[in-house]
């Protein structure tokens, strides 16, 4: 019996076409644009684009936030007993708002070391 003889059968494509282009107007894109938008005020934006905004154009501070920033989350742990695992903590980096900014700019350190200083950057990886 052959998988593909029982399965091709049950398969459907399903899409959503527009059939009409001149019925959307720009003003209705755009008014359903801001009702969809964040409504709160994020309180550390300010904070996050400073982060973003950090040049990494110095090859001593480079390494320095390559080896303050970790390259993996370092609370994920098992917890064993008597070679037994009882639980594992989860990584609880996500829960840090500033997460990803953080690892951008160890990411735009690395880039500078390998692409600019031409160095190996293998030992922080």
């Amino acid at each position: 019996m052959k998988v593909f003889n029982n399965t091709t059968k049950k398969i459907f494509l399903a899409s959503w076409v527009l059939i009409s282009q001149a019925e959307s107007s720009d003003a209705h894109v755009t008014q359903l644009h801001r009702s969809t938008s964040k409504s709160y005020y994020d309180i550390l934006q300010p904070l996050r684009q400073r982060v973003d905004s950090i040049q990494v154009r110095d090859r001593q501070l480079a390494h320095r936030l390559c080896k303050l920033i970790p390259s993996q989350c370092p609370f994920e742990r098992d917890v064993k007993l008597f070679g037994k695992t009882l639980f594992h903590i989860p990584p609880m980096c996500k829960l840090n708002p500033l997460y990803d900014e953080v690892v951008g700019l160890r990411f735009r350190a690395m880039c500078y070391l390998a692409d600019e200083c031409g160095e190996d950057v293998s030992q922080y990886c």
